[in-house]
């Protein structure tokens, strides 16, 4: 019967298909493939009336599978792929951006080229409207290899210039690229999203052409606008251009102070906490040490020298001066339960002085302060660099010994 017809046919595509997962899962192309065949040949003989609509998971599996399979082709490739965009009308420039970043994957930047004029002069009743968001990806990334060919015309033109000579038809081209890829990256920019890659191209192409206020507004507004989503990139970027032109060291702190917000453990801390360091305020000198301590609450920064040189730095100088004690007390106080184990245990003594001596005077010397003379890691660390006889570690014992009354004022 037709309806009994309709629950094999159903009952058959889904065990075909999760046979098609279960081999892609095994990474077993091959036997893919020969099941998507199967399932391809099964809808082209159903006859029931029941709308289906398969063509995204045919699209999607069969581009994994010709990406993955150890015997495709470009060219099989490229005609499953004009396949899929004739079956898929409303997938079309999605389809389209994927058959360019693969050609982009096999260096074939020409061809990708090429596709991304032809889609973009792409008209099919509403569905252009409809797909208008597409469409100014389409236009994106066009822009995008515009700016490639530009940046490859401006290294052989500074080649040239270097070597005394001037090539007219470079520089045209040159400017022609520029302008072909700033029109199209300036519109995508505008739009609320995350862009890092347009946004970084765009400003480069600003500043070579001495456009600093127009790279400076387009920085601010990727890192301020409330539209676009939180981005720690985006303050990165506004910082790194800061720095370029020159900027006060207040702007600069500014900037980095909206990212230690955001990502507390970003690279540029150390540098954030260095700036903060040289100020002469003194809520500069605290924020400081709120960084450094926030840095290295993150595994990645565990054995980073400079991170622990910093505060090693930064807490000896409290210790000695005996002021804002208060300050390393409101730290410890939220870590004492936790960081003993994680940064501060004998195991790991052990491992630092074997790997890097230098991280584990920084850390003895943290550890002593803030855990007193006991600590594990500093008994450990400190009777090391005795027998070894070297006097930086008997200078760090003799320091901590001496203050370990700091020791009790902080835990107290």
């Amino acid at each position: 019967s037709s309806h009994e017809h309709k629950l094999n046919f159903k009952k058959s595509k889904e065990v075909c298909l999760s046979y098609i997962q279960d081999a892609m899962l095994q990474k077993q192309w091959k036997r893919a493939a020969e099941f998507l065949t199967f399932y391809v040949e099964s809808l082209e003989k159903d006859y029931s009336r029941e709308h289906i609509g398969p063509s995204e998971m045919i699209w999607r599996i069969g581009t994994e599978i010709l990406c993955r399979h150890s015997h495709s082709s470009m060219r099989e490739f490229n005609c499953f792929i004009e396949q899929m965009k004739t079956l898929g009308i409303k997938r079309y420039l999605k389809i389209c951006l994927e058959h360019v970043f693969h050609l982009l994957c096999n260096g074939q930047i020409d061809e990708a080229y090429q596709n991304l004029s032809l889609t973009e002069s792409w008209r099919f009743g509403d569905q252009t409207a409809i797909q208008d968001k597409e469409m100014k990806l389409i236009q994106a990334y066009r822009g995008l290899l515009d700016y490639y060919s530009w940046s490859k015309q401006k290294n052989i033109l500074l080649e040239h210039s270097l070597d005394g000579f001037a090539d007219l038809s470079v520089e045209q081209e040159m400017h022609s690229c520029f302008r072909k890829a700033a029109v199209n990256l300036k519109e995508i920019v505008k739009i609320p999203g995350v862009w890092d890659l347009f946004v970084k191209c765009y400003v480069d192409l600003l500043e070579f052409y001495g456009d600093h206020n127009e790279a400076r507004q387009v920085l601010n507004e990727y890192a301020y606008n409330s539209k676009f989503p939180a981005n720690p990139n985006a303050h990165v970027y506004l910082y790194q251009f800061l720095k370029r032109q020159g900027e006060s060291k207040k702007s600069l702190v500014s900037a980095l102070k909206i990212l230690h917000d955001i990502v507390p453990s970003h690279e540029l801390m150390i540098d954030f906490n260095t700036m903060l360091q040289k100020s002469k305020k003194r809520k500069k000198h605290r924020l400081g040490l709120e960084v450094i301590f926030a840095v290295l609450d993150y595994a990645g920064w565990k054995e980073n020298i400079k991170a622990w040189s910093c505060l090693a730095r930064q807490v000896k100088q409290i210790v000695i001066s005996e002021k804002h004690l208060s300050w390393i007390k409101q730290e410890w106080n939220c870590r004492k339960d936790w960081w003993p184990a994680f940064h501060f245990s004998r195991y790991l003594a052990k491992r630092n002085w074997q790997e890097n001596k230098s991280l584990s005077y920084e850390k003895a010397l943290v550890a002593g302060i803030l855990l007193g003379k006991d600590c594990k890691y500093f008994k450990y660390v400190s009777h090391q660099g005795r027998k070894a006889q070297v006097k930086r570690f008997r200078m760090l014992k003799k320091f901590v010994n001496k203050h370990n009354p700091v020791y009790l004022r902080i835990s107290s």
